[in-house]
């Protein structure tokens, strides 16, 4: 039954509305708009805390350019209560229809209220519910048809939308006369009509098949899907209802529904079509044949071909595409869609072979039905070494090639070109030729395009792994994840209070693989307690059941006394830190669900959508949108990846005594992840494969890997190439490319370096060839407002996890993902996910730690440079600097205002001189110095790569253990200075040493006393001078307060 969609919003409450009556309330009301439809709810008299619970109901139109695609709320004060004369605005919201779900996933929103006007005075926020919802449209009612003898008596009145109506026999032929076939094909006239020999199309089936048999011309006149007449319920297409002008026929038909029982019958069918004949003599015979452009005419194969010395150029031809591949190579291929065949002299299962420059392939076999039907597309690229050009198409009984039953050849230059806007060219019949006295009749298309072609993802190619189906290029969408809080609260009525005095007591929760329990309580009256939250990580769409087991904890071991399922669906979902509703559950006994009662247990379940669930490391993360989609915000631009290819790869394993490589690329952006085809047997391949990503945070990150494909040697089916085929794929480097780098429009084409760190050291596996572009689809201070806000969702402020927390959801949510993309078709494996997301990348390395290091000593060299020039001014190692110093410390002393601009001012002349320096072409990337890879310690490399727990033998875990014992010692004395510092600051006042605190707190007051009396300025400006003063007026004796401050006690001397 039909449906139609309708978009709700459930207006629940507002709070701390403006008051507007003067009196200190408002009597608030509600206006929504949307396409154009307006609805308010009702008037609630004097209260700035209104509720109205009123469920507004509105038609979702089609997109139009009148009405866009945003709902606006306004709040107004009414007029009529109250001493205004216009009703007040309260506020008003805007919401996109982006952010709207379907029912059963609402959730309630409390949106702050904004401005109408500039200088309105707003606050407050209102709660609502918005969703889809789909119902369903009653059948009209049944209308009965009018008798024969009233349809002949009255003419039907024309219609008021001009739309087809039924009319007479008369009226329907007569426009059929004089209606002009504007078909090339078939308005041959005179000699030329002649002298066209078509065939008779295959006798049986005749009436379908002279209908896919038609012209080319007459196939493209239906290229938008329209189908031949046949049969006695369809009708001459017609322009309009009354008459048809020749002249203003401009092809756009109108097919009539026969309503009616007294239509006029079909008229007749047309002619048999042109049937493409070619033959195998030595010479080509004078047929003169229907050409079209939609499809390329056969030709005649010479006993001995000649030497054709001219190539197939695509600069003969016109350009191909006008599409959005723009940030690649245009690859061009022959496309060849085989369909069916019909009046094969077999009864088994035919194939197809085709064989273009030196390229053979086999079809599938047929499938018997009323045709041979095959339904394959092959794809064959150009660029390949053509040793002919010809294309040439046989059809054989069987796959071992024992019976030729004919073919069919081509000249590969004739072959035609399609623009991608164009639709697809409609398959022809071609009389097979060279299979005996019965000729059979062969239904196929063949045209040249490139890899944007809508039949190229599922077309055979062959620079790929065949007919493979998990060499495809395949776009996958991570699951929606949500974090689960079960909050477990107490229990009741679990043991009679006469079976123990004292009990332990935990709660187990269960959800698939994930398993938590609660704190032990300790209970003695039978009632225990626990007040704790437990998370879980969930996949949509929610099908298990959250489990719940009460254990009695025993010597022995634990007890399970009662369990409960909770299905998730019938779990509450909320969007902020609001309060969830508590229920009491009844356990039962988890081996014979059929005995009584158990006691129960109290819970407080939810989903909490405003959290990220988090699958990647905060540092490298590519989304930071909440689960909830009511709080996405629009976004803020999109991003162009184009994968063009890989350079100069290494070969992974040894195919056929050779060296071979199956490579392919894997991105992920967001929720998107995309996988090129995997490129067989090449140390080159090119994919020139183009994808498209939504930008919501410009400070997010595109990962792309390389990996090598296992699963072709599966293609023969060996039990070597299957064991073969279960290995994981092989790793060969990944690219970040971080978005916030990229200036707007701007297209980046560089090539990458692919460096793997493994047990061997650094290896440079490749290079990876990519274009980005980042597109700004936002206004600029829309655009610029965003890294003025948090990068996590609020529920991550309002209510944080810990690191621990963290770290445990995140690896749930990474193996939910590794499973669910695992089960797609073709399948991402779960090694590829574990990579592309770094799930190992917190392991303890020694090569990290020290790479941390230098980074943290690069941060400080600034501060260190910085206190090196204050050092070599101080000794007058430059005296005109020493100089220009002494009078910007007179300036700054005398009109301290210009401390702060002067500052700022020195920042901006930095930053201005740092932008000659940046880098314009090439992006920031995995760099080995930094990393400390090219330098690093064998052992150090086979520990980091080292499992958990270790491998490796007791003397190389001895050695381990003393060089982290050295390096501890090491940074326990760092450690111990720090404290042994601070505690001498705090020593200055503690009176530890009461001589050194009393000289501290005298030479205390003596200051205070003396800035009492001195001008500020003047006290520093001495200060200055004296800091300053000539090496000749220094001591090479460490300061006086230096030795004061390292004479203070300290705990050190009390740790044993």
């Amino acid at each position: 039954m039909a449906t139609t969609q309708k978009l709700i919003v459930e207006v629940i409450d507002a709070r701390n509305l403006v008051p507007k009556d003067g009196h200190g309330t408002s009597s608030p009301y509600v206006v929504v708009d949307y396409y154009g439809q307006r609805k308010r709810t009702r008037t609630v008299t004097r209260d700035i805390n209104p509720t109205w619970n009123e469920v507004l109901q509105f038609n979702v139109e089609k997109p139009s350019d009148v009405f866009n695609d945003m709902l606006e709320l306004d709040v107004y004060h009414d007029k009529n209560h109250g001493p205004t004369n216009r009703n007040n605005s309260l506020g008003r919201i805007k919401l996109s229809s982006g952010q709207f779900v379907k029912k059963g996933e609402e959730a309630l929103i409390y949106y702050p209220l904004e401005k109408k006007y500039l200088l309105s005075w707003i606050r407050g926020e209102i709660g609502l519910k918005i969703y889809y919802v789909d119902e369903v449209v009653p059948p009209p009612p049944p209308v009965e048809e009018p008798k024969a003898e009233e349809v002949k008596a009255e003419k039907p009145p024309p219609r008021s939308d001009n739309a087809a109506a039924p009319v007479s026999s008369d009226e329907q032929q007569a426009p059929a006369k004089v209606k002009p076939d504007d078909n090339a094909a078939s308005s041959l006239e005179g000699d030329q009509a002649a002298a066209a020999t078509p065939s008779k199309p295959p006798e049986d089936g005749q009436t379908e098949k002279a209908s896919e048999a038609a012209p080319a011309g007459e196939e493209n006149a239906r290229a938008e899907g329209e189908k031949p007449a046949e049969g006695a319920d369809q009708v001459e297409p017609e322009a309009d209802t009354q008459t048809v002008q020749p002249d203003e026929h401009d092809d756009d038909d109108v097919v009539l529904e026969p309503t009616s029982a007294n239509w006029a019958p079909p008229p007749p069918p047309p002619p048999p079509p042109d049937i493409m004949a070619s033959t195998t003599s030595g010479s080509v015979p004078e047929i003169k044949v229907a050409r079209t452009t939609s499809a390329p005419p056969p030709i005649t194969r010479p006993a001995a071909p000649t030497n054709y010395a001219s190539p197939v150029d695509p600069t003969d031809h016109t350009p191909i595409e006008r599409s959005s591949f723009d940030l690649v190579e245009k690859m061009h291929y022959v496309f060849v869609k085989v369909v069916k065949a019909g009046s094969l002299p077999t009864n088994g299962n035919p194939v197809v072979k085709i064989v273009i420059a030196g390229c053979h392939v086999t079809s599938k076999p047929a499938r018997k039905a009323k045709y041979f039907e095959w339904d394959q597309t092959f794809a064959f690229a150009r660029d390949t070494p053509e040793s002919s050009s010809f294309l040439e198409v046989s059809v054989w009984a069987d796959a071992a090639g024992a019976n030729f039953l004919g073919g069919v050849c081509f000249d590969a230059t004739e072959i035609p070109l399609r623009d991608p806007p164009d639709s697809p060219l409609a398959p022809q019949w071609y009389r097979l030729e060279g299979g005996g006295a019965h000729r059979g009749d062969l239904m196929l298309a063949t045209w040249i395009g490139t890899q944007a072609d809508e039949a190229f993802p599922d077309a055979w190619k062959s620079d790929t792994a065949g007919n493979l189906i998990n060499s495809r290029a395949k776009i996958y969408l991570s699951p929606k994840l949500w974090y689960l809080r079960a909050s477990v609260l107490e229990a009741q009525d679990i043991l009679p209070l006469t079976a123990l005095k004292e009990g332990s007591f935990q709660i187990k929760a269960q959800l698939g693989f994930q398993v938590q329990k609660t704190r032990v309580s300790v209970s003695t009256n039978g009632n225990p307690s626990w007040n704790e939250d437990l998370m879980f990580v969930a996949a949509e769409p929610f099908g298990d059941h959250l489990i719940f087991y009460l254990e009695y904890r025993q010597p022995k071991g634990p007890v399970t006394l009662g369990a409960v399922g909770i299905p998730l669906t019938a779990i509450e979902r909320r969007v902020d830190d609001r309060k969830v509703i508590s229920r009491w559950f009844n356990l039962e006994d988890p081996k014979n669900y059929k005995k009584g009662y158990k006691g129960r247990i109290h819970l407080s379940l939810c989903f909490d959508g405003g959290y990220h669930v988090m699958d990647e490391a905060a540092h490298v993360c590519s989304d930071y949108r909440p689960t909830a989609r009511q709080l996405w915000k629009p976004p803020v631009g999109t991003l162009e990846l184009g994968i063009i290819g890989c350079k100069n790869l290494l070969p992974i394993k040894t195919m056929n005594g050779k060296g071979s490589t199956d490579a392919y690329t894997v991105a992920k952006y967001g929720s998107k992840w995309v996988r090129t085809r995997t490129a067989s047997d090449s140390l080159d391949p090119k994919w020139n494969e183009q994808y498209t990503w939504k930008v919501y945070d410009p400070c997010t990150v595109l990962t792309i890997g390389v990996f090598d494909s296992w699963e072709v040697l599966d293609i023969d089916g060996g039990k070597e190439g299957g064991k073969e085929a279960t290995r994981p794929d092989f790793r060969m480097g990944k690219v970040r490319i971080r978005v916030s780098t990229l200036e707007i429009g701007k297209i980046y084409r560089n090539v990458y370096p692919l460096v793997m760190l493994g047990n061997n050291g650094m290896q440079k596996m490749g290079e990876l060839e990519v274009a980005v572009r980042f597109i700004r689809a936002a206004p600029t201070l829309d655009f610029l407002h965003v890294y003025s806000q948090p990068l996590l969702p609020l529920m991550h402020h309002i209510k944080p996890l810990g690191m621990a927390q963290q770290d445990m959801l995140r690896n749930t949510a990474v193996k939910i993902l590794s499973a669910h993309l695992s089960r797609s078709e073709p399948p991402l494996r779960s090694d590829v996910v574990r990579y592309m997301l770094d799930a190992d990348s917190h392991t303890f390395s020694m090569r990290k730690v020290r790479a941390n290091w230098s980074r943290i000593v690069k941060v400080l060299s600034s501060l260190i440079d910085i206190v090196r020039w204050i050092e070599n001014t101080r000794l007058w190692k430059n005296p005109t600097a020493t100089i220009l110093v002494h009078a910007l410390l007179v300036m700054l002393v005398w009109f301290p205002d210009l401390i702060v601009p002067t500052l700022a001012f020195y920042v901006f002349a930095i930053g201005v001189w740092n932008y000659r320096f940046r880098s314009k072409d090439k992006l920031p990337h995995f760099c080995p110095k930094i990393s400390l890879a090219e330098t690093v310690d064998r052992d150090e490399i086979d520990e980091e790569f080292d499992t958990m727990p270790s491998t490796r033998s007791p003397d190389i875990i001895r050695k381990r253990y003393d060089k982290l014992r050295a390096i501890g010692a090491r940074v326990q004395n760092i450690l111990g200075d720090f404290a042994t510092q601070a505690e001498r600051v705090q020593a200055l006042v503690t009176w530890q040493d009461p001589r050194a605190t009393g000289i501290f707190v005298g030479l205390c007051f003596i200051v205070a006393f003396m800035l009492y009396l001195v001008p500020p300025k003047m006290v520093a400006m001495a200060f200055g001078f004296y800091y300053f003063r000539h090496p000749l007026f220094r001591d090479r004796m460490p300061s006086p307060a230096l030795n004061f401050f390292r004479r203070l006690p300290s705990l050190s001397d009390r740790i044993m």
